[in-house]
């Protein structure tokens, strides 16, 4: 599997000939927009009444709590109920890819539901934002990422150059976490083998 990070939440995974998208960067974030095609495409936040928005063509387009199944990707969303509102909805997922489970925490700024931490554990990669409001603050993600213990943890939504929102340093996540940390990577590549006897989670992080 190879994962690409656009900046904010925007991330793409690639296996074989199938693709994955998550979470295009908002038009007015200072980030550019990939333009570039995709078999699925993943919301973590979605407009309500739903809009489709023509910057990145999807043969699929998934959003919203429920059990989904597009190109063998099996997709699992949960609702954040109580950071949802009248006019957007949040999402969490867990994708199993092959033999890859993969924790998708997109925009939350809460706790993960009690109903669907059991579904949250033995990943193999957890994607989470680490930048402080109006997302999940650093010390509660820390901890999450210390309880689920995943193999692979990569930061979201944090400052890099051209971010125009006000938000926290990677610096600041990695310095209370510990631990390995691999960084600057142009890719993430890897196989289930790679990552299966780590016994401590590995930070993995992208130059942008």
């Amino acid at each position: 599997m190879v994962i690409n990070w656009y900046g904010e939440g925007c991330f793409k995974f690639q296996n074989g000939d199938v693709s994955l998208l998550t979470d295009l960067p908002d038009q007015d974030s200072g980030i550019s927009i990939p333009r570039i095609g995709t078999n699925i495409m993943l919301k973590t936040i979605t407009a309500w009444p739903i809009e489709f928005g023509e910057e990145t063509k999807a043969d699929k387009t998934i959003f919203g709590a429920g059990e989904y199944d597009a190109k063998d990707v099996k997709i699992k969303g949960f609702q954040l109920k109580e950071e949802s509102a009248e006019k957007y909805f949040k999402t969490i997922y867990v994708i199993n890819w092959e033999d890859i489970r993969i924790g998708f925490l997109g925009h939350i700024s809460g706790d993960v539901p009690t109903s669907a931490m059991e579904d949250f554990e033995e990943l193999d990669v957890l994607i989470g934002p680490v930048g402080g409001v109006p997302f999940m603050d650093i010390e509660k993600i820390n901890r999450l990422v210390k309880v689920l213990n995943p193999k692979i943890f990569i930061p979201s939504f944090y400052k890099i150059p051209g971010l125009k929102r006000k938000s926290g340093e990677l610096k600041d996540f990695l310095d209370k976490f510990g631990g390995e940390v691999e960084k600057d990577l142009d890719k993430f590549v890897f196989k289930k083998k790679d990552v299966q006897d780590l016994k401590k989670t590995k930070i993995v992080c992208f130059k942008i």
